[in-house]
């Protein structure tokens, strides 16, 4: 029973009948001592009552009052050197401000270029790893994002990548199948065996790739003290570190770290789906933990994509070329299908 109805239970039905039989004993000798215990059980009750309703409203956290999602990195439109630069303001903000005890915040860490796992460790080194992001840079082939929970460096990368193979390979023998259905002679469906024939080769390129725990590694979440993040910024191998004080929840974050080769203004016209939160949702408290199993990561939909993956991921996306464009890709290489369509 609710506290409102309880209360309201209280005072049209039970004070009424203790008030009847109190009348009918008022005559008697016991009646100061009934009618004092009465009042004390009542007040009692009353107490209860708002205590609990009380600590029902500090316990319970309504989930309209969980906040937006928040979004820490580069987006459509904006300028990566001048996004390094506001990163770098940011933290130089962050190492001003007075505090006896360092407060640690999340991270976002973008490298300079492509990394294989054994070299995480001297960029990464000194503080807490949430999750990195990977994708296999084939030559004019546009390939998705992975992201890989990764909390120790580099063996949890390394087993993320071969996860990642496993599907892959399930993608590359799925588009293979699909070109086999395919036996009309007419020029629509060669141009769709090509597709998927196409997508097919990608896929096993990228399952090859994850398997040998390629160099592939471009970003990462990092949780740490400013100093700390202080000093991975200064390491050659990084481009920048753009802190996130404001991320409570992994579960309510998006980071859309820039690619290595992308070195201007992304292309505001690209369409963008930024990555979806880790499947298991992280408390509130710091150091919460994403999902365990590797998904897509966020980028640039490509304008022409071919079939969806039958191994769909919801985080599944394509990342932008060099300038934010999405380069044409050649027929027989499409330029996301080994993609999971879906941000996981």
């Amino acid at each position: 029973m609710r506290p409102q109805r309880f209360l309201r239970h209280l005072d049209q039905v039970i004070v009424p009948r203790l008030a009847g039989g109190f009348v009918r004993i008022a005559r008697g000798r016991l009646r100061l001592r009934l009618l004092t215990a009465a009042a004390l059980v009542g007040v009692t009750g009353v107490l209860l009552a708002v205590v609990w309703t009380a600590h029902r409203g500090t316990t319970a956290t309504p989930e309209s009052t969980l906040g937006e999602t928040v979004q820490v990195g580069v987006v459509q439109g904006q300028s990566v050197p001048l996004y390094a630069r506001q990163a770098r303001s940011e933290l130089a903000g962050l190492l001003k401000r007075p505090s006896a005890t360092p407060v640690e915040t999340y991270a976002l860490v973008s490298l300079k270029a492509y990394l294989a796992p054994e070299r995480l460790t001297p960029v990464l080194g000194g503080v807490s790893v949430v999750e990195v992001y990977a994708r296999v840079p084939l030559a004019k082939t546009q390939t998705a994002s992975v992201r890989i929970p990764a909390f120790k460096i580099p063996e949890d990368v390394v087993a993320g990548m071969k996860q990642v193979a496993v599907r892959k390979d399930a993608d590359a023998a799925d588009f293979q199948g699909l070109a086999g259905k395919l036996t009309t002679a007419d020029a629509e469906e060669e141009r769709l065996r090509d597709t998927y024939l196409g997508g097919s080769a990608v896929a096993e390129a990228e399952a090859e790739a994850y398997r040998t725990g390629c160099t592939c590694v471009y970003a990462a979440v990092v949780r740490a003290t400013p100093a700390a993040l202080d000093q991975i910024a200064s390491r050659p191998e990084v481009r920048a570190v753009d802190p996130a004080p404001e991320v409570r929840r992994l579960d309510r974050a998006v980071f859309l770290p820039p690619l290595p080769e992308q070195v201007g203004q992304l292309d505001p016209s690209a369409s963008a789906t930024p990555a979806a939160s880790p499947s298991a949702s992280p408390s509130a408290t710091p150091g919460a933990e994403p999902s365990a199993e590797p998904s897509e990561g966020p980028g640039d939909e490509p304008s022409s994509s071919p079939p969806a993956s039958p191994h769909a991921s919801p985080v599944a996306e394509t990342s932008p070329a060099e300038d934010g464009t999405v380069p044409a890709s050649p027929a027989h290489a499409p330029s996301a299908a080994a993609s999971d369509a879906g941000q996981g």
